[in-house]
């Protein structure tokens, strides 16, 4: 065994390996050929002494017995020498194959060391040893055998050690990570594969691979993986990815417990997203963007009910061709904030406080353009959201706001202002307009630049017509209280004055030098009637006589009137619209509200310009809101009276229907004639609106309720003819009849009695209801018509023809009043006996009003 030592040892090698002795392993014939080459000799020498006869010294004679053993020795001497010189040979060859062996290994960069069958350390070269001595701090390791190992490798690569000395022991080839503990860097991961050299020089190589940095680096990525599978699975939103077969390929542990699905169901049974997607949703409860791909839906799990989430994904195409989604699944309530495209974040879907906001919400870019808007803006406007992204708020806002409404935004986009609530305008679908006030606030970058703007829009249309009606009601109620207390008593006055300036013109004729002072005096009179009339028109207590009567055929007849009213240097243009039906209001009146309309227009065009007059049947199918007036559905006779003036100013359109309010100058109008045409269109049932800005223009636009032929027969009404009627004035007013006549004003009353019994009529007088009684009672004879006033001191007209017509059925009544007829206390019954006769009259109108119902 020194032998075999001194062969391994004694040859020069390497100063960078490291060669030690096998370690002894026992003497046998299998593993030295010395005792076989020793054996061999004995048993040679014993058969020859036996051959020669040199152990009995009888050389010639060999029994039988010895002739045996003397062949039995010799083969077996020869047989042990044989193998001798073989092993001889075979350990010569082996040992120079270990020795080129550690020559080559030694050779290397990569950490090596050889074991025997016994697992002892027979070589390791210099990257082994480096290795090995950077483990102890000031300590020097030698490795002599694998129990050296022991007193560095850690706990858990226990196993994985013995495993692979086990795999060494029956010359097998293994592969495996240890981690062993170094005092200097702490603890090493080493990877050491092992295979047998060959089955002669039944030796193992192992190699060792430090591998510290990529198993610190595996191990950074798994705690990353398992980081990451922990926020997908655990995070409070559902995760999910699908094939393009709509099947699932993953889902997290949040999404699979809101749908009821189970762990690991996924990677077994084939499921589908769409299954558990509720259909025959509501459209108000779904809810995608332009894209398709992003949207709100209705889950529905295996146990539960549905509920609401809004689902964004996006698509991706992996290694092998073939695409996947990358779904995320949001559980309203939530908060998401996407980025559009635009520079800024936007918020989008905040179900309680965006697309579900009880006000409208609005976002805008720079360029004033709608970037976005939620349920509740689109509800405000009744239009599609198609019709409004995309689009700038410039078109939602009428066009006396528009200019206001950009001076704000800009402010706050240059930040003059930090914010800004403002008041505009808006039209909606139906043909209806809103009023809204729009609270504005920038939209900041992380720079603090503006990038855009955002809207709060709150509908005040409803407050504003409630401010608007209650400041008109206390207008109409003010203005009515006077028009009502002025006509009754200014009118009294206004009957006296005409009525004795007739009686004067009766005894003054035009040759008469006082006959122009008179009429002077009348027509004075006849303009305070007229402004008396204007004033009951606005607060609708006038006196209307209403007809059903074709308004083309109004208007034609109108238009040479208008013409010669407007002047030549102003154009009138008159468009009739197709099966334009007919309309129901007084004539006379009709006349009036377009007169003043173009009288307006032509007072708006000193320099001269277009007045259109154009008609049209409509049919409003939901109910209309402008400013404080609602028109209800139905069909209408619209009539446009539109001008190319220099337009209303905003501040004044709010206005130009009061009583007394006019832009012209001092002396140019009495600022009636707008009120007059609200107050006709009004009582006639119909509704009169106004579009105009400062240099566009101004636009009346009237709707009266339309009537066919059919429903005028039906209204029990005639169709009446259209034409200028002209007053015979020499038409016969007198008669022979006896009247009562019952008015409390003495100047009135003596006007009435001295006009009619000019006329050839038997007049008696009462100054009250009371009186008139009695004048009944003691004249004893029949009395053909009784003239009253509605209101009196003590008994009123209406008591009094009640009490006369109990005992006198058919007499016949005309009611006097300063109201109008729709305003009398009690009002007027539709009994033919009853007539009325409005104040102030002249006397041919107290006659001809009294002919015409005794006649009749």
């Amino acid at each position: 065994m020194a032998q075999t030592h001194k062969v391994v040892t004694d040859r020069p090698e390497p100063q960078s390996a490291s060669v030690r002795a096998p370690a002894p392993t026992g003497s046998n014939l299998l593993t030295s050929p010395w005792p076989a080459l020793f054996l061999g000799a004995v048993f040679a020498a014993a058969a020859w002494l036996i051959g020669t006869g040199a152990l009995n010294g009888k050389a010639a004679s060999i029994s039988a017995g010895a002739s045996a053993w003397f062949w039995g020795l010799a083969g077996a001497g020869l047989l042990l020498l044989c193998r001798g010189a073989w092993s001889l040979g075979r350990g010569s060859t082996v040992a120079q194959r270990r020795r080129r062996l550690n020559v080559e290994l030694a050779a290397r960069a990569e950490a090596h060391f050889l074991t025997d069958d016994g697992g002892h350390v027979i070589f390791d070269n210099a990257a082994c040893r480096h290795l090995f001595e950077g483990l102890k701090r000031d300590a020097v390791l030698s490795l002599t055998s694998l129990a050296m190992f022991d007193d560095v490798l850690s706990a858990e690569s226990t196993d994985t050690f013995e495993r692979l000395k086990s795999r060494a022991a029956v010359g097998a080839s293994d592969v495996g990570e240890i981690l062993v503990d170094s005092e200097t860097s702490g603890t090493r991961c080493w990877k050491l594969a092992l295979r047998p050299v060959d089955a002669e020089t039944e030796l193992v190589l192992w190699t060792i691979e430090d591998i510290s940095a990529q198993h610190a680096h595996e191990q950074a990525r798994a705690g990353r993986d398992s980081y990451i599978a922990d926020l997908l699975d655990l995070m409070p939103c559902g995760f999910f990815s699908a094939e393009d077969t709509g099947s699932l390929r993953y889902i997290n542990m949040t999404l699979a417990e809101w749908l009821g699905i189970e762990p690991g169901e996924v990677d077994v049974d084939v499921l589908r997203f769409s299954d558990f997607v509720e259909s025959g949703a509501d459209a108000d409860q779904v809810e995608t963007d332009a894209s398709g791909a992003h949207g709100r839906i209705m889950l529905h799990p295996r146990d539960g009910e549905a509920f609401a989430a809004y689902l964004i994904q996006s698509e991706e195409t992996g290694l092998s061709g073939d695409p996947y989604t990358r779904s995320l699944v949001l559980r309203e309530p939530f908060m998401p904030v996407l980025d559009d495209g635009t520079g800024w974040p936007i918020l989008r879907r905040i179900p309680w406080l965006f697309a579900d906001a009880p006000v409208g919400i609005v976002f805008l870019d720079l360029q004033g353009d709608v970037v976005d808007c939620n349920r509740a803006f689109l509800k405000l406007l009744g239009l599609h959201r198609d019709g409004v992204v995309g689009r700038p708020l410039y078109d939602r806002i009428s066009k006396e706001d528009r200019d206001d409404a950009t001076a704000h935004l800009s402010k706050v986009v240059m930040g003059t202002l930090p914010a800004t609530l403002m008041e505009a305008r808006m039209p909606a679908g139906g043909e209806r307009e809103l009023t809204a006030s729009l609270h504005v606030t920038p939209i900041n970058d992380d720079d603090g630049e503006v990038t855009g703007l955002v809207l709060f829009v709150i509908d005040t249309t409803e407050q504003k017509n409630l401010e608007i009606q209650f400041n008109q009601a206390q207008k109409m109620q003010a203005v009515g209280q006077l028009a009502g207390g002025v006509a009754h008593d200014f009118n009294n006055l206004l009957t006296a004055m005409i009525g004795f300036c007739d009686l004067l013109l009766t005894r003054h004729g035009e040759d008469d030098p006082s006959f122009a002072d008179i009429m002077q005096i009348k027509q004075n009179a006849n303009r305070a009637a007229n402004l008396v009339r204007q004033l009951l028109a606005f607060s609708r207590r006038q006196t209307l006589q209403p007809k059903i009567f074709s308004i083309n055929e109004a208007l034609e007849d109108l238009s040479h009137l208008l013409r010669r009213l407007i002047g030549e240097n102003i154009e009138l243009a008159i468009s009739h619209g197709e099966a334009v039906d007919l309309i129901r209001t007084d004539p006379g009146q009709f006349d009036q509200v377009i007169i003043n309309l173009a009288v307006n227009a032509r007072d708006a065009m000193r320099g001269g310009g277009v007045i259109s007059v154009a008609t049209e049947k409509v049919t409003v199918e939901t109910a209309v809101q402008r400013g404080h007036e609602v028109m209800p559905a139905g069909e209408y006779i619209l009539i446009k009276i539109a001008d190319t003036g220099s337009g209303i100013a905003k501040e004044d359109l709010n206005r130009i229907f009061e009583p007394f309010f006019s832009t012209k100058g001092v002396g140019e109008g009495t600022g009636l004639g707008l009120s007059t045409v609200y107050g006709i269109i009004r009582q006639s049932d119909g509704y009169v609106f106004v579009d105009s800005a400062l240099g566009e223009g101004t636009t009346f636009s009237i709707y009266l309720p339309a009537f066919s032929a059919e429903e005028a027969t039906a209204f029990g009404a005639e169709v009446a003819s259209i034409g200028m009627t002209l007053t015979d004035s020499g038409a016969d007013l007198t008669g022979e009849a006896t009247v009562l006549l019952v008015e409390d004003e003495d100047a009135v009353r003596v006007f009435g009695s001295r006009a009619l019994r000019n006329k050839g009529y038997r007049v008696l007088e009462a100054v009250d209801g009371e009186e008139a009684l009695d004048v009944i009672n003691d004249f004893g004879q029949p009395i053909d018509l009784i003239i009253t006033d509605v209101m009196m001191p003590g008994m009123d007209g209406h008591t009094l023809v009640r009490l006369v017509q109990e005992e006198i059925p058919d007499i016949k009544v005309i009611l006097m009043s300063g109201y109008a007829e729709d305003a009398i206390p009690g009002g007027i019954g539709a009994e033919t006996s009853l007539n009325f006769l409005p104040k102030p009259f002249s006397l041919a109108d107290l006659a001809g009003k009294v002919k015409e119902v005794i006649a009749g």
